[in-house]
Parts: structure tokens; sequence; C-alpha cells
């Protein structure tokens, strides 16, 4: 989409019932769909059959460096590489609304294979406080989204990427939760082909509560050759 031009939305009713309802939503710039959406909505509703996976054991997000943090401890290796030192740069120079502290950050100096999974502590930056849930479900979209895709490139270190963009996001919300309060995201990907990954989610509030389950499918294409270099 272009950000300096309005968006028009279109609002279907899809579905409307007693407990569940659904709308579809379509964004369009110059007259074609940039974004399809598709929400639905629950009355609340108290039920005896739940349950829920254990939240992964992790050190608190105090005990933690920051991304920015971790970065700038890599920019001071003198032994870097020009072309990771801008890209780090890059990173570093991006205005990024979100804190983020991995609990397992990767080795850049390391292009040995890694398991498909990754954890992060994250909230949004600044203050939300006790507002419509609804603000903070679409500050958690926006914060599952980043380096989200990336999970499927672990076990493929040793490629550059040429291409990576999502194809579709889905989202699933739990519990209710602040999206200003540190949440641990666990990613994992069990599956990538044909210049495409898999990748799942889940968001986990700090008290073992699964307030978020996300999916998301994108295009991944790499060069053919691997980059044997890392220095």
């Amino acid at each position: 989409g272009d950000p300096q031009l309005p968006v028009l939305y279109e609002v279907e009713r899809t579905r409307t019932g007693k407990s569940f309802s659904v709308r579809s939503v379509k964004a369009i710039q110059h007259g074609k769909p940039i974004f399809i959406c598709q929400a639905s909505f629950q009355l609340s509703q108290a039920s005896p059959v739940q349950h829920q996976f254990t939240m992964p054991a992790v050190p608190p997000p105090e005990e933690l460096l920051t991304q920015e943090e971790l970065i700038q401890k890599f920019l001071q290796n003198p032994n870097l590489a020009e072309r990771y030192r801008k890209h780090l740069n890059k990173i570093q120079a991006e205005d990024v609304p979100i804190d983020i502290k991995p609990v397992n950050p990767p080795d850049i100096f390391c292009s040995q294979v890694q398991e498909p999974k990754q954890l992060f502590w994250v909230r949004a930056r600044g203050y939300i406080g006790e507002t419509d849930m609804k603000v903070h479900c679409c500050v958690a979209a926006y914060i599952s989204d980043y380096a989200f895709l990336g999970t499927a490139l672990l076990p493929h270190r040793q490629y550059r990427i040429k291409f990576m963009v999502s194809l579709d996001h889905s989202m699933w919300f739990h519990a209710p939760f602040r999206a200003d309060h540190w949440m641990l995201y666990e990613c994992e990907s069990p599956w990538a082909g044909g210049c495409r990954g898999l990748v799942q989610g889940r968001l986990w509030r700090r008290d073992g509560v699964l307030a978020v389950t996300c999916a998301q499918e994108g295009v991944i294409r790499v060069e053919q050759t691997p980059n044997q270099s890392k220095l």
C-alpha cells in the first residue's frame, strides 16, 4: 500500500449469529484490493472444556539484553565483515516501536544449521494502559509479524535472502492481555519448501496464560549458491 494515499475499506457482513459473527474487510487503493481480512467475533461464554500448552521455561526479560544492545555488541567486534556491519546498522536505524529481548540470539558469525525455533520477550514501547482490548489486539498483530517468518530461515543460514514476504497471517485471541507488558513470543517453523515457509507462534503472558496463537505463510527466495564466508 501507499501510506500517502487514503484507503477505502469495504466491509461485508458475512454472518451475524447469536454468539458468533463474521465480517469481511477489503482495503482498496487505486481501485485494487491491497489487503483482505476476515474477522470473527464471539460473545464471552463460559465452558468447562479448556486446556492449553505449558509456557516454555526461560529467563525473565530483566536478565536479557535488548536487540539494540546485542547489535551494539556485535558492532564493537573489529572482525565483523563490512556487509554485516551495514546490515546491522540498517536494523539499528529502523524506528521499531517494539521492545525485543531474544532469549537465545543467533550467532551472526556462525552459519551452522539451527532448529527452526526462537523465543523473544516482546512488548510495545511506551504506555497504552487499560484501554479497549481491541487496541491491544491491534498492537499484538503488529508485534506478531516482526521477525516471525525469519524463523523458517534458521536451518538455512548459509543462504543469502533475495526476497521474503508474508502471504497470509492468521491470529486467534484466547485471553485478555496488555500489549505494553512483556510477553513471551514462541515461534517455530514446522515446514518450508517450494519457495514458501510456514511459521506458527504463541504469545504468552508472564503469568503463563496463552493469550494469542498465530500462523503465517510466506514467500522465501534465496540465492542458489550458498554463501560460505561469514567474515
